[in-house]
């Protein structure tokens, strides 16, 4: 395994604690595990059967379609009796077998990528997830946890800043990100009356700007793009003004939320997973990682070629979590430097990856 990806696993199972244990014997099934988020699960509980706190181990089922490439440390796993490999298109219709938990991380993440193929994105989306909640009808799990996005607020107006949960959006249905956000959108409401309808105990989630050890230097968000450069000794470039504004959460604070939202008893509701400070601009954000790197670079302002690249793109993004830390504890602890830091040194020694 990873050796960045392990040391942060390391540390959610020791904030997780006694919760760990609700694990012990249990069947995963964890769709896009070859992703940013996959890879995190598939460390946590490939990290957990390693230590002593768990006395039965758990199985993990790995579904990923391997569309955005297949990761050079899958390798290293494959044989392991505790985790089952499967090349699976999500949307596809298949036989699960007897499963305990189910995690839903399988989507096109991604503005870049998400645009090129927006079908395939709203089919994983909607389409993979009505097959998962009908198997989870058929035969009821324990937990089924749904990734949404923090896309869903679109650009909130000031005053619901930091956005709550119960912020509707103010989203376009026909832009060039609607093929995300909406479907996103959609994915809840499918959550939420498959919950009141059917009690499939499912518990959304609203990532907010994740980012460490794990995504890949090829992913073409804002921050791969700046490290990218800072590796090739390139003044980072920012095609925009560089005056939108983002709160950035490490993601092994972020595993710590998702894994305390499977485990709730909070069904049919969704929770934000972030930080709320500091909230920062992307100008800021890229003299940062320049001051992480040592590197005597400066930032450079330019236009994109894609003329619809900043459009619906939200201002500003700052989640509240009050929710998340009343309801589940969630607690993110590491700050944005040391953040930063442990992701440097992870693309250090991952300079290069597939661009899938």
């Amino acid at each position: 395994m990873d050796r960045h990806l392990v040391a942060d696993a390391e540390r959610v199972v020791e904030d997780l604690g006694e919760l760990n244990q609700r694990f012990r014997g249990k069947t995963v099934l964890l769709t896009g595990a070859a992703g940013f988020l996959g890879s995190q699960f598939v460390h946590y509980f490939l990290r957990l059967n390693e230590t002593a706190l768990v006395a039965s181990r758990c199985r993990l089922m790995a579904w990923d379609s391997y569309a955005r490439g297949l990761p050079g440390w899958m390798e290293a796993l494959r044989g392991r009796s505790d985790l089952v490999w499967e090349q699976r298109d999500v949307c596809e219709r298949a036989s699960l077998g007897e499963v305990d938990f189910i995690v839903h991380a399988a989507s096109i993440a991604s503005p870049i990528y998400y645009r090129q193929h927006p079908i395939e994105t709203m089919d994983a989306n909607v389409l993979g997830l009505r097959h998962l909640l009908e198997h989870a009808v058929a035969r009821p799990v324990e937990g089924f946890l749904c990734f949404s996005t923090s896309e869903i607020y679109g650009d909130p107006d000031p005053a619901n800043i930091p956005t709550p949960e119960t912020y509707r959006g103010f989203v376009s249905c026909t832009g060039p990100r609607a093929c995300y956000d909406e479907s996103k959108r959609f994915s809840e409401t499918l959550c939420v009356n498959f919950w009141q309808v059917h009690h499939v105990p499912v518990t959304i989630v609203r990532p907010f700007n994740n980012y460490g050890p794990g995504l890949k230097i090829s992913d073409r968000r804002v921050l791969p793009d700046l490290f990218r450069d800072v590796l090739d000794n390139r003044n980072p470039v920012l095609l925009s003004d560089g005056r939108a504004t983002r709160t950035f959460c490490y993601v092994a604070d972020a595993m710590k939320g998702y894994l305390r939202a499977l485990l709730s008893d909070h069904r049919g509701e969704p929770f934000n997973i972030g930080t709320e400070s500091p909230e920062i601009s992307m100008h800021a954000l890229a003299e940062l990682v320049i001051q992480v790197s040592g590197k005597p670079l400066c930032v450079v302002f330019q236009g994109s070629d894609d003329p619809h690249y900043t459009t619906d793109n939200p201002q500003r993004r700052c989640p509240s979590i009050a929710k998340a830390r009343e309801l589940l504890g969630y607690r993110p602890t590491i700050d944005l430097p040391e953040g930063l830091e442990r992701t440097w040194r992870y693309y250090l020694d991952h300079p290069v990856a597939a661009e899938g």
